[in-house]
């Protein structure tokens, strides 16, 4: 499997999870010059942009780690221009959410972080 074709299982997964926990689909892969968002969804009266990380070992990290200060700023001005483009969920609340994946053993481990970072 390519880096992408794994990135993109990743993605597909976390959806799946997520989705068994009640929040629903709204936008996947949403790009634009700021840069991009994994997973936008839905969760009760919440917009949620998600960041899906995967690491097959922690060697330099864990996949939550790896969202340093330059990648929140980041999705959160993907997340504020969507937001122009869909104003009628800017009168919404939103959040952040991680979902950290790692191998563990032949299986994914799945950390969901809710409200992981806040727009500062």
């Amino acid at each position: 499997m390519t880096k992408q074709q794994i990135g993109q299982a990743a993605e597909t997964k976390a959806c799946d999870h997520l989705q068994k926990h009640g929040l629903q689909l709204i936008e996947r892969n949403y790009h634009c010059r700021q840069g991009e968002i994994d997973l936008i969804m839905r969760h009760g009266n919440y917009t949620v942009f998600v960041e899906v990380r995967y690491r097959r070992h922690s060697g330099f990290g864990s996949a939550a780690e790896s969202i340093d200060y330059r990648k929140q700023k980041k999705i959160i001005r993907t997340a504020s221009h969507y937001l122009q483009q869909y104003r009628e969920l800017a009168q919404q609340p939103a959040r952040f959410d991680v979902v950290a994946m790692s191998l563990q053993g032949s299986d994914a481990r799945i950390n969901w972080i809710q409200d992981a970072f806040q727009v500062t």
